[in-house]
């Protein structure tokens, strides 16, 4: 068991036993971790408050080399976010965030998923409303190519023959992207999409400003998003908040119409 301080962002956390939380948090140095934070449900605790969901700072950890569950002994926040929970679009949007980080990231042990999940919840945390679907998607991407895992969306992701940067595509999951005319007709299944949205996705993949979406685009491109995401994991569990995230979209285009 040695000492380890970290920069580190609290993505989830709930009670343990009577006095303490297991938290999971993202640090720089040693990816996604869970901790347990013993006592910090005790009115006398300094570190409890400091452990709010979204909140950044210094981790003092004791990792523990055969166990998946180290002991956080501090927490010197040094960045909370409460505009987060200020508006129901940027937390759904943020929960949703730090579930693909919890899934997608697990195995990332190069402190990627917490600076991508650092940029994205400073991003939508200033954000109106209506901005924050289009940014919240487009961090969610950039974190999935930091993984390795981006799309292929400028050339067949089976032949790698370039594509027309105006066509509509075959978007193939499981290929890993988007097919030529060719490789499509050999695909099973598959979601077609149209150049523009295409354009949009391959600039948020290489972190240019992208045009802002309206929701109908914001709705596809999340739909996208997430079967991707299931298409990788392979782990058949559900993306509890994601789905809450797309489900309260729908609700509010139902209710506008």
């Amino acid at each position: 068991m040695h000492p380890v301080a970290t920069q580190a962002l609290v993505l989830h956390a709930f009670d343990y036993r009577e006095s303490s939380r297991i938290v999971r948090l993202a640090t720089a140095e040693l990816g996604i971790v869970s901790v347990i934070a013993r006592g910090t449900r005790s009115p006398k605790s300094k570190m409890g408050s400091a452990l709010d969901l979204f909140t950044g700072g210094i981790a003092h950890l004791r990792v523990h080399p055969s166990r998946d569950l180290h002991s956080l002994t501090g927490f010197d926040a040094t960045r909370s976010r409460p505009e987060l929970a200020e508006s129901l679009a940027r937390f759904r949007a943020a929960s949703a965030l730090a579930e693909l980080c919890l899934r997608f990231g697990k195995e990332d042990e190069s402190g990627r998923v917490h600076d991508a999940a650092v940029r994205v919840f400073d991003a939508i945390g200033v954000a109106d409303d209506a901005q924050v679907a289009a940014l919240a998607i487009a961090g969610a991407w950039r974190l999935i190519g930091e993984l390795g895992f981006a799309p292929a969306v400028e050339e067949c992701a089976s032949c790698h023959t370039l594509l027309d940067g105006d066509a509509a595509v075959t978007f193939d999951h499981r290929a890993g992207g988007a097919l030529c005319a060719n490789c499509a007709r050999q695909a099973r299944g598959g979601r077609t999409i149209p150049g523009e949205a295409r354009r949009t996705l391959a600039a948020w993949l290489a972190g240019d400003e992208a045009p802002l979406i309206d929701d109908t685009m914001a709705r596809a491109h999340r739909r996208l998003l997430r079967e991707f995401v299931e298409e990788h994991i392979g782990d058949d569990r559900p993306l509890r908040a994601f789905l809450a995230w797309e489900e309260a979209s729908v609700i509010a285009a139902r209710d506008s119409a």
